[in-house]
């Protein structure tokens, strides 16, 4: 009987340390929650058109906060505000800074930003970290425009353009996919590696196939690393430049390193490094003075750093 009672104690100890190999991660939030949210990046896009090599750079450093305002089993609303927005944009010998918090009557995209500032829009997201939908950023972004509104119509057109790029619906929800880890359902140990895919959403058409590693973990963080594959569609068209549609043929990769808050699934810091490189094919255009399909050839280079706070 001692025996017997000797082995079922350490068959219990046995699973208990094998229970704790493994770990379930999620989000986690109560209704009220609060978050601090900042976001670094630089983005620097290269294209050699007739042999001339043409620099676009963006800069960003933006603030957000973010609120928990409602939260059910498995389901969480998310109300965002931008609290500062810095952006810097560098394209044909033209410079555009903008900070929003500071008036510039002689910069239009300024006026636009300042008046984003504390817009409300949602986030729709799961436990598992899926995105449902993202609502209400279009229409602050409509607002925003107002600022454009004694521009000549080309003028409008082309600012629109370029804030809708940056900060609208797809712009924003692209690269929060990109940033929150998709967790599995079931528990996972030092090792696992799973995937997610989803799509490319910022002008370019595709997909881009992301794959997770937990390294480590303890009662209060995970350390996480992360890889993607990014493939555009090359028979799907966008507007490259006002009245110019193209194609794109590019691929690249993504690599991504966490450090999870176990309490509440974010990232408290995350830094991404990505970078993709292909051809642009510009369409025909007698109108631009494009006589024939022109091969433009592209490489995109990504820096980007999160940090998030709860701050109540």
């Amino acid at each position: 009987m001692k025996k017997l009672t000797g082995l079922v104690a350490l068959l219990c100890y046995a699973f208990s340390l094998s229970a704790q190999d493994y770990v379930e991660l999620n989000y986690k939030f109560k209704k009220g929650d609060a978050f601090a949210f900042e976001q670094t990046s630089r983005s620097e896009t290269y294209i050699t058109v007739n042999e001339v090599v043409q620099r676009t750079t963006r800069d960003y450093n933006n603030k957000m906060e973010f609120v928990i305002r409602e939260a059910t089993p498995g389901v969480f609303i998310l109300t965002f505000t931008y609290t500062d927005i810095k952006f810097n944009f560098n394209a044909k010998n033209q410079n555009i800074f903008v900070d929003a918090k500071v008036t510039n009557d002689a910069e239009p995209l300024q006026g636009a930003l300042k008046l984003m500032l504390n817009q409300p829009f949602t986030v729709e997201l799961q436990s598992t970290g899926f995105i449902n939908k993202v609502e209400d950023l279009d229409a602050a972004l409509d607002k925003a425009s107002a600022a454009f509104s004694k521009l000549k119509s080309d003028e409008q057109a082309a600012y629109k353009k370029l804030l809708k790029d940056q900060f609208g619906t797809d712009a924003f929800r692209s690269w929060l996919e990109q940033l929150l880890v998709v967790y599995p359902v079931h528990g996972i140990k030092n090792g696992t590696q799973w995937e997610e895919s989803v799509p490319l959403r910022t002008g370019l058409k595709g997909r881009i196939d992301l794959y997770w590693n937990l390294i480590h973990f303890d009662s209060q963080t995970a350390k996480i690393n992360g890889t993607g594959n990014i493939k555009t569609d090359k028979l799907e068209s966008f507007m490259v430049e006002e009245g110019i549609q193209a194609t794109a043929a590019i691929e690249g990769t993504q690599t991504s390193n966490y450090l999870i808050n176990r309490e509440s699934g974010l990232p408290s810091i995350c830094v991404q490094n990505t970078e993709m490189k292909g051809e642009y094919i510009y369409l025909a255009n007698r109108k631009k003075q494009l006589k024939k399909d022109l091969k433009v050839p592209v490489r995109i280079i990504t820096n980007a750093s999160y940090k998030i706070k709860q701050v109540k």
